[in-house]
């Protein structure tokens, strides 16, 4: 799982399993969660990103 990540739009299905599998977490904006929803879950993402493509260099 380091050398893994789990890149998803939702906090409670794509972070959260994330998360549950000791995998570091991207949230992309570009879906269904906004920045003001993330803050009602008592977990969080390893970063939030507005696009995919903020990812590139990682990969």
């Amino acid at each position: 799982s380091e050398s893994s990540a789990m890149i998803g739009d939702r906090m409670d299905t794509d972070v959260l399993a994330g998360l549950e599998a000791g995998m570091q977490t991207f949230l992309v904006l570009t879906g269904l969660t906004t920045p003001e929803e993330v803050e009602r879950y008592p977990y969080r993402p390893s970063k939030i990103v507005d696009s995919i493509a903020d990812l590139v260099d990682r990969i």
